[in-house]
């Protein structure tokens, strides 16, 4: 009787970043001082949050006491020191935390009071700043982004080159206007190859945000 061999084999699976293999600190596009800066933003928390009908303000007063910012009732921001809330639908919300460092505990403490869904590893983030960055939107994203129309912490759900994105304002950085894009991490390349090819003309640097500290 033919003896069967058999093979053990360890796997190992190593932690990937939302932008590994897609995108990388450097510069592309034309020389000469770069007209766009991006930062690829990694290692933060997300989560959904969905309050039962009627129950948003219970919760958002539970998310205040916890957090010391309340979930946004209108398209906007909230930014604490440490999480933000970002208004994401009617009665929908994103926490991001900037560690996941005791991200999973505080959703089990929100988990009586909302609909709440990790999504720390189902999305990509950068962050766009510097003087022609607005140029660089403009061919992709359906919205008005004049300062007169789209303020500081405003926040909309809109799509670019196909893709459905979450986008925001940030505060004015010392390279002009910053904002901040969310993507599904299975859309990511692509999100990514229509940003290149926008931004090349202007030129682009590309660092990565520094590694969150433990809380």
């Amino acid at each position: 009787m033919a003896e069967i061999a058999t093979v053990s084999t360890a796997v190992s699976w190593a932690p990937r970043g939302a932008w590994a293999g897609i995108a990388q600190p450097g510069s592309f596009g034309a020389t000469g001082g770069a007209g766009v800066l991006a930062t690829l933003l990694d290692g933060f928390g997300l989560a959904t949050l969905i309050a039962a009908p009627g129950a948003a303000p219970a919760l958002s007063r539970i998310v205040e006491a916890r957090l010391g910012i309340p979930l946004p009732q209108a398209p906007k921001i909230a930014s604490g020191q440490a999480h933000d809330a970002i208004w994401a639908g009617p009665d929908q919300w994103l926490l991001r935390a900037a560690s996941r460092d005791g991200f999973a505990g505080l959703l089990a403490e929100l988990a009586p009071h909302a609909a709440v869904s990790d999504q720390s590893d189902a999305r990509a983030a950068v962050r766009l700043s510097g003087p022609r960055v607005r140029d660089v939107l403009a061919k992709g994203v359906m919205l008005d982004l004049h300062p007169a129309a789209f303020a500081v912490g405003d926040v909309a759900l809109t799509s670019i080159a196909h893709v459905g994105v979450q986008i925001w304002r940030l505060a004015d950085g010392p390279d002009g206007a910053m904002f901040e894009i969310l993507v599904p991490r299975s859309m990511a390349g692509s999100f990514w190859a229509w940003f290149t090819a926008s931004a090349a003309e202007f030129g682009c640097a590309i660092s990565a945000a520094p590694a969150p500290r433990p809380r």
